[in-house]
């Protein structure tokens, strides 16, 4: 810990779902909250996310390893406790350790919560009771109907009935997906804590996630010419049927989409001024540091897709990453190439934690001003199994294509800053320089011989040099038909 001076706050802030350029100095002009924060500390323009899906993504933004490592991902959706966190370091260090979600998938029941001395759960109405948080999707039919029969039934079957009536009726009456109740929450909490430890608080925004259905003051601006808000909310939002083709959504409608996405990041980014004026009222001791970023991004309509699976495509992977204070005002190099796994032994350097143990196992590098070795070469993004799953689509819809079938496949990425190789486990890989083909759109793997020959032998001694995830237990059979009816609202099965 650092010697002669009070330990900073950090405050991480997890968009869900927010797509690098939606956010930031954009010609759209989105995000001005978000803007102001960048203009006072290091806006990256080169960071990636580990995994393109919100479980093995924030294992890693957690572990500082990737999904092949921490073992979270769809084929296996829990982390285990033998991996270290970084929340559960700053705790055992004296931090008070406050966190809030509004996405189920950010739940000790998938083994991501440890050590938080206070969490908010944004799918139950009162936190006290059986948690429908619960993750799985395996359960269906008759299986679905007495989990959901015992879980209401287990504890206080009041309170429980009453949770699961919230979900139910939740999205019919909300103006936002939960960042003013987490807020609220938040508030309260900073204003009753004890001023004598430095507080690490983390916040999950399930904005702007599917479905996109912000308050039209929000998104007026971004609308298409002669479309009103009201046509705008009534253009289906299926990724599933779009993905398989039983869905057809012309540009105009592709656009509506995309005007609403935009509405929804501008009302994230009026919370998160929010937020940050509560902090910086109420957390007045000693210095805060912000660290903001999404945990990976959004198709609407790019490549054939919705939503946030089956690729590896920047889209999905380029993130913002925003950092004010701890130095980063001065110093930082906002081009240099950064990862989520690089979060971890960041918010080590923040705190002046030395304890060689305790680094040893990381893969990242510290993006602090001060940090001997910054940046990366080259970064990996992971995709370790489809979710949903084939088999999990072909129960829901009523038939699978062959399109939709090519995507049962895992994907693993590596980047430059002007190339990106993403091999396939089906063979059908990809390369693209980003140079002069940023959207990704022609694949040169045939023609690009000798750097993907180079991407390649990079990627394989990457891949020598991990560890394997360690063996974990499986947390997908227990199921309850709460969490399945919140899980796939918002879009997984």
């Amino acid at each position: 810990m650092r010697e002669n001076e009070p330990d900073p706050n950090i405050v991480l802030i997890v968009m869900d779902t927010a797509r690098y350029d939606f956010v930031g100095k954009t010609e759209r002009n989105v995000t001005p909250n978000l803007a102001d924060i960048a203009s006072r500390g290091t806006s990256f323009q080169n960071a990636f996310a580990a995994a393109p899906w919100t479980l093995p993504s924030h294992a890693s933004i957690f572990t500082g390893v990737h999904p092949s490592e921490h073992g979270a991902h769809a084929g296996n959706k829990y982390l285990d406790p033998s991996v270290p966190t970084f929340p559960a370091i700053l705790h055992q260090c004296g931090y008070t350790t406050m966190g809030a979600s509004n996405n189920a998938w950010i739940n000790d029941q998938f083994g991501i919560i440890r050590e938080f001395d206070k969490f908010f759960k944004g799918w139950k109405l009162i936190q006290r009771g059986e948690d429908f948080g619960k993750a799985g999707l395996t359960n269906e039919g008759r299986d679905r109907l007495r989990k959901a029969v015992k879980t209401t039934l287990s504890g206080n079957p009041v309170v429980n009935f009453l949770n699961g009536l919230y979900h139910q009726t939740r999205s019919r009456f909300r103006s936002d997906n939960g960042a003013a109740r987490a807020n609220k929450w938040i508030r309260k909490q900073l204003q009753s804590y004890s001023r004598d430890d430095p507080v690490f608080l983390f916040v999950n925004y399930l904005e702007p996630h599917l479905e996109y259905d912000p308050p039209e003051r929000f998104v007026t601006e971004f609308l298409p010419s002669g479309v009103s808000y009201d046509k705008a909310v009534n253009v289906p939002q299926n990724p599933w049927e779009y993905i398989n083709g039983s869905l057809s959504l012309p540009e105009d409608e592709l656009d509506c989409l995309k005007a609403l996405y935009a509405g929804e990041i501008r009302y994230l980014d009026h919370r998160i001024g929010e937020l940050r004026r509560t902090i910086n009222e109420t957390l007045t001791e000693r210095d805060t540091i912000f660290i903001i970023t999404s945990d990976h991004g959004e198709n609407i309509g790019d490549h054939g897709l919705m939503d946030h699976q089956y690729c590896l495509y920047d889209t999905l992977v380029h993130t913002p990453l925003i950092v004010e204070g701890g130095g980063f005002s001065t110093g930082a190099n906002p081009d240099e190439l950064v990862q989520h796994t690089d979060i971890f032994p960041t918010i080590l350097d923040l705190i002046g934690e030395e304890d060689a143990s305790v680094k040893e196992n990381l893969r990242g590098n510290s993006f602090h001003p001060n940090a001997e070795e910054s940046g990366h070469d080259f970064v990996v993004s992971e995709y370790m199994a489809p979710q949903p799953s084939m088999e999990a689509l072909t129960e829901r819809l009523s038939g699978v294509n062959d399109r939709m079938r090519t995507f049962d496949r895992s994907l693993r990425a590596i980047r430059t800053k002007t190339h990106k190789l993403i091999r396939a486990s089906d063979s059908n890989d990809e390369f693209y320089d980003i140079r002069n083909d940023p959207r990704e759109s022609e694949n040169r793997f045939a023609k690009d011989r000798e750097t993907v020959i180079e991407l390649d032998r990079e990627l394989n001694q990457w891949k020598r040099s991990r560890a394997m995830a360690p063996e974990v237990r499986d947390q997908n059979a227990d199921v309850d038909r709460q969490t399945e009816e919140i899980l796939e609202e918002l879009g997984y099965l």
